[in-house]
């Protein structure tokens, strides 16, 4: 019996998959529980459909995350703080701060848990940042921490 399933299932498939199980398997245990559905031929073409269309969405969203990340990576990005007399700061740069930075440079806004500090920022300066846009586009660029 060809099934399409409505969720993950351990040791038989992902959402999404198109498998073949036996048939009381399906009858008895997939189908009442509803994690599947009968493979029949309008499922089937439903299932291409959605498939079709979450692809589409995908490549927009990559699409749109690559072209955010050459603007991030061309753009200057500046963050100003307190700092003492020998330049080191009171406290330090957060994923927030470089998150509200970019925000103000190019008026996007970037989830501050996709923003990877390698350490601490604790000093003026300029400092690597990366920015996990999508799950292939990270963008590279540098900070610039300035006294305010």
């Amino acid at each position: 019996m060809k099934v399409i399933l409505l969720s993950d299932v351990k040791a038989l498939g992902k959402k999404g998959d198109v498998v073949e199980v036996a048939e009381g398997y399906g009858r008895n245990f997939l189908l009442p529980r509803n994690l599947a559905s009968e493979a029949n031929k309008g499922a089937l073409a439903a299932h291409a459909d959605q498939k079709r269309a979450q692809e589409k969405r995908e490549a927009l969203h990559l699409a749109e995350a690559k072209e955010l990340a050459s603007k991030i990576e061309q753009t200057a990005l500046a963050v100003k703080v307190k700092a003492g007399g020998n330049g080191k700061l009171f406290g330090a740069i957060t994923n927030a701060d470089v998150a509200d930075a970019i925000h103000a440079a190019l008026d996007v806004a970037v989830d501050k848990h996709k923003i990877e500090i390698k350490s601490q920022i604790k000093a003026l300066g300029s400092f690597p940042v990366e920015i996990k846009l999508h799950k292939n586009v990270v963008a590279k660029a540098t900070i610039s921490v300035v006294a305010a």
